[in-house]
């Protein structure tokens, strides 16, 4: 049985359009979001779990919650978690459909890239502390090149803790050739939800407006009232880092507001870069029209996997 893959950028409908095909089909959503596997971190990630409920019947969905807001959740957990969901999945018969706009998980999984637990290394780290995001960026592009790798890109590389993370993985990797490590070839039909660039960032403005609206903030200031340090908060970039920097009186609503949306745009343009690079690796995307009615978009997807 094929995989589905369904992919695109934030404020596509990508979830939305899975649930619908999951509905029809009888299918399982295995998602692929970097953010959503942690609990207590809805509204800023986008959860948007009613999108799970099709005329009245709830669509199963796996790798959604399943760790603690403040731990650093990665690619290596991800692989492990996501073999086994689709192979419960697949042992019951059912068809899994693989939904999300986090490239690296996705990629990960379709090729199988072969990774090993990559320990932290405290004098690395101390040696990095203080360089800015664009020193750090450097410094791993650098070390990309000596690597041959395509792992971290700036999708995912947002934040100073994050660069200095996507460091230690790619200095430990050439260090240490990493031991193959067992992982199927997960055999996969690939749809790409497109949406014109005008229509996505309208689409994103309103849905930022509506999120704040909906209690984003107080979310936000719930987890730091948890125990939840204001940096690890931050570290999960975009929707935790402005609005965690507004809470603790850093910025103003308006800078943080203005900044979030211009950070959601260009997240949004770099997640097509990265699809649009898998193109260039030699994966074949089929891609549809975000703004089609739903039934036609299922059905065009339908067409494609018979």
């Amino acid at each position: 049985m094929k995989m589905i893959t369904i992919l695109g950028p934030t404020a596509s409908g990508k979830t939305d359009i899975a649930a619908h095909l999951a509905y029809e089909l009888g299918a399982e959503i295995i998602s692929a979001d970097s953010r959503q596997v942690y609990r207590g971190m809805d509204i800023g990630t986008g959860k948007d779990l009613e999108d799970y409920t099709v005329n009245g019947t709830s669509i199963p969905y796996h790798l959604i919650d399943i760790c603690d807001a403040g731990t650093k959740y990665n690619l290596f957990q991800y692989q492990e978690d996501f073999l086994k969901a689709y192979e419960d999945i697949t042992s019951r018969g059912v068809q899994p459909i693989l939904c999300g706009g986090t490239g690296l998980y996705i990629e990960s999984v379709l090729k199988g890239y072969h990774l090993s637990p990559v320990p932290q290394n405290p004098e690395l780290r101390a040696s990095l502390e203080g360089k800015s995001l664009e020193e750090l960026t450097a410094m791993l592009k650098e070390l990309k090149t000596n690597t041959g790798s395509n792992m971290h890109n700036k999708t995912d590389v947002d934040s100073c803790q994050r660069a200095i993370r996507a460091i230690e993985i790619e200095t430990y990797n050439l260090e240490n050739p990493t031991p193959d490590r067992e992982f199927p070839a997960i055999d996969s039909i690939i749809i790409g939800v497109n949406i014109d660039r005008d229509e996505r960032r309208k689409k994103i403005t309103n849905r930022l407006k509506k999120r704040l609206e909906n209690g984003m903030v107080d979310e936000i200031k719930t987890l730091l009232s948890s125990g939840i340090p204001a940096e690890d908060l931050i570290y999960y970039g975009l929707e935790y880092k402005y609005i965690t920097e507004y809470a603790i009186g850093k910025t103003s609503y308006e800078e943080m507001f203005r900044g979030l949306e211009i950070a959601i745009h260009q997240f949004a343009k770099r997640q097509m870069t990265w699809f649009r690079g898998m193109e260039r690796r030699g994966f074949d995307i089929h891609w549809i029209d975000a703004m089609l009615p739903m039934d036609e978009k299922v059905n065009a997807i339908k067409e494609l996997i018979k």
